[in-house]
Formats: structure tokens, C-alpha cells, sequence
């Protein structure tokens, strides 16, 4: 597979990695490998970064769009993000807010829809 969808599934951003992991290919057996016993420059990378943006979304409690929308458009590394997190920019707080909702709404469909199933039965 290509090196970005590698990263993608490690979950670390590929610009930081090695130039050896970005220029080669690596197989599924590779990938395996880095997953179950990952190198000291992954465990680096996942411990403090710089993190792509999935990641940093998920440690800020936001969605990538909500990254976007508060200006947040680069990789941040661990520091980076805990600072977000004590400085609590509005932004910040607007956005983990609006994701609380998501997720209230998205379990109220899935009891809807459940109740719906049930109901059929």
C-alpha cells in the first residue's frame, strides 16, 4: 500500500514519519508488523506528534470540520493540543458542544430506528 494510507492506518501524519517509510511501499505483512511491534519513531510520533488531523480532532473531542472552522488546519503535536485544552478558546468550546449534540442526536435515531425494528417484528 502506499505510504499515506499507511499512516492514515497507524494514525500518524505522514510528513513526520522517516523518508524510508514515506518513498517505499509497504505490504500488508509490514503493516502488521508496525502495528503489533511499532519502532521507537512511531511510538514518538503517536506519543507526541505531530498528530494529522483525525487525531487531533478526537483529542480535542471535535470533528475535523470543527478543526476547520476554528482556524486549526495543521498537524499539532501532544503540547500543542493540551494547551488547547487548558486555554479553552471559545471556538473550542463551541465546537465540543455542537459534537455533545451530534451525539445525543445520533443515539436518539438509533432508538428511533430500534423502536421502529421492534414495532415490525
Amino acid at each position: 500500500m502506499k505510504p499515506a494510507t499507511a499512516a492514515k492506518k497507524l494514525g500518524v501524519y505522514l510528513p513526520a514519519t522517516p523518508a524510508e517509510f514515506q518513498e517505499g511501499v509497504v505490504s500488508r505483512a509490514e503493516l502488521n508488523e508496525l502495528q503489533a511491534n511499532p519502532p521507537e519513531w512511531l511510538r514518538e510520533l503517536r506519543q507526541n506528534g505531530p498528530h494529522p488531523r483525525p487525531v487531533v480532532a478526537a483529542k480535542l473531542g471535535v470533528s475535523i470540520a470543527g478543526l476547520a472552522r476554528g482556524g486549526v488546519t495543521e498537524a499539532l503535536t501532544t503540547a500543542q493540543i493540551e494547551a488547547l485544552k487548558q486555554e479553552r478558546p471559545e471556538w473550542l468550546e463551541k465546537e465540543r458542544a455542537t459534537q455533545v449534540e451530534v451525539r445525543k442526536e445520533a443515539v436518539r435515531i438509533k432508538n428511533l430506528k430500534q423502536e421502529k425494528a421492534d414495532r415490525e417484528d
